[in-house]
């Protein structure tokens, strides 16, 4: 579902910040060879978690969901000088993939890819964050948000993607419609929770971004 205009979506990303070079080889490739490649970040979405990482500073930074490694590479470009970010997937096939983009990179010693089961693997992280990108199966997000808010430094933030579901959340869901039904209970949850202050920006298919008081 589109929320905008095409012709407005263009208007967008046209008046925004340029795509870097190696990026825009990353996207490519992904539309190319990869399966599902709508998962991608893209252009403009990944200009504004550039955005968000570099006004944060943070030194810390987790992202649940790795895909192809396009949204890690913009959230890296505002890390500290000896900060670091650690991405989770439990996709094998597309680790390579992901180091082949991150060894090109200037981050790629402040990048720690994780593969296997993101509710394993957070516990295991023994850091505070500063920022946290959850962008993986909608199925586990109030799980993934219960995990992580307390291992944040107050004042971080959580970026929350596709909450809005191609529209989703706003029709009759279906019995057997796990996803939905637990995104409509996670934006609930963190517009409520009063540990955290929360807005959603109807960025594409939604990003939330939630600030730990």
């Amino acid at each position: 579902m589109h929320f905008l205009s095409e012709e407005l979506e263009n208007y967008v990303a046209q008046h925004s910040q340029s795509e870097p070079e190696l990026l825009a080889k990353l996207n490519r490739e992904t539309h190319q060879k990869i399966l599902q490649p709508r998962m991608l970040s893209g252009h403009f979405q990944g200009r504004v978690l550039s955005m968000l990482s570099k006004i944060i500073s943070p030194k810390n930074i987790l992202e649940v969901g790795t895909y192809t490694g396009y949204a890690t590479l913009c959230l890296a470009e505002g890390l500290t000088e000896n900060g670091t970010i650690d991405t989770i997937d439990n996709n094998e096939e597309l680790f390579d993939f992901q180091k082949k983009y991150f060894e090109q990179s200037v981050w790629k010693n402040q990048i720690v890819q994780h593969l296997g089961n993101a509710l394993e693997i957070i516990p295991s992280l023994n850091k505070k964050y500063d920022l946290v990108f959850i962008d993986a199966d909608k199925e586990n997000y109030i799980n993934y948000f219960q995990m992580i808010v307390p291992m944040m430094n107050k004042g971080g933030i959580i970026l929350s993607d596709n909450v809005l579901w191609s529209g989703k959340i706003l029709g009759e869901v279906k019995a057997n419609d796990k996803s939905t039904k637990t995104l409509l209970e996670y934006n609930k949850l963190v517009n409520e929770d009063e540990r955290v202050e929360t807005v959603l920006l109807p960025i594409r298919d939604g990003l939330t971004v939630t600030r730990v008081k």
